[in-house]
């Protein structure tokens, strides 16, 4: 199928996005209608495309208690992450988005509780560096990555899922080096370098179809390794004919960083 993915153009030489109030945002949206794959019995690896789907069960039992995510969810990341990658340590810092599609009408009830709807990496290379070293504390490692899981706490079909692009399809002057703002309500502003994305024919998108609460998606935000998957553009698309009454989206994501000790 088809899909309109929301690329950046290049209307602004600096990017400027916000988690909250987008009416601030200086993105130059360009939809393009681009072919969709459901890459469920792909095969699809995090270290070859950059993402893959994994069945995960989780004890927690309301993905809105954030008290019980930070207890519980945040080390059962840790667990599964360290399980698919084989790394030495695997740090989770904060208990997760929660992220809900318009059709809820709860979007933007949360802080950064909207869907991501243009295409970006989370970070940069100077990002996932400083990131890196701030982590590990001054301890030396040979290698560092950085992950998001992403789970859909909604039943399927989901109305906006996630889609993937393959990190392979990539080409370094599709990335636009962009400011992330984070506005969250009575807190100062802060931000860092992320990536937003210009049109690329060449560039293959996926996405999972009819996910449960029982698995996720783990995909990269930036590995330190030139010899694997470095980075995945991601965004949330309308699914072309979804029910109308289909769910509207719930789900959160866990940002999670890998290292390996030398």
């Amino acid at each position: 199928m088809d899909a309109l993915i929301a690329y950046s153009g290049r209307k602004f030489a600096r990017p400027r996005y916000y988690a909250n109030a987008h009416e601030r945002d200086k993105v130059d949206i360009v939809p393009v209608a681009m072919a969709m794959t459901d890459a469920r019995g792909l095969g699809t690896s995090i270290d070859r495309e950059g993402f893959e789907i994994v069945p995960h069960k989780s004890a927690v039992t309301d993905f809105a208690d954030r008290e019980q995510v930070a207890r519980i969810h945040c080390q059962e990341i840790e667990e599964l992450v360290q399980a698919q990658t084989g790394a030495d340590f695997v740090h989770v810092g904060a208990p997760g988005l929660l992220r809900f599609s318009e059709k809820s009408g709860k979007a933007g009830s949360l802080n950064n509780s909207m869907p991501a709807r243009f295409a970006h990496i989370d970070i940069s290379d100077a990002t996932a560096r400083a990131f890196a070293e701030r982590g590990a504390n001054g301890r030396a490692y040979v290698r560092c990555a950085h992950y998001n899981v992403w789970r859909a706490i909604s039943p399927p079909p989901q109305d906006v899922p996630l889609a993937f692009c393959d990190a392979r399809s990539l080409a370094l002057q599709d990335l636009i080096a962009a400011d992330a703002v984070f506005d969250a309500p009575g807190e100062p502003e802060w931000s860092f370098e992320g990536l937003v994305v210009a049109h690329n024919p060449a560039h293959r998108w996926h996405w999972f179809s009819a996910m449960t609460i029982d698995e996720a998606v783990l995909f990269k935000t930036n590995d330190s390794d030139p010899g694997r998957a470095h980075h995945v553009p991601h965004v949330a698309f309308d699914l072309p004919d979804c029910p109308a009454d289909a769910p509207p989206r719930v789900s959160i994501e866990m940002r999670a960083t890998a290292y390996w000790w030398a």
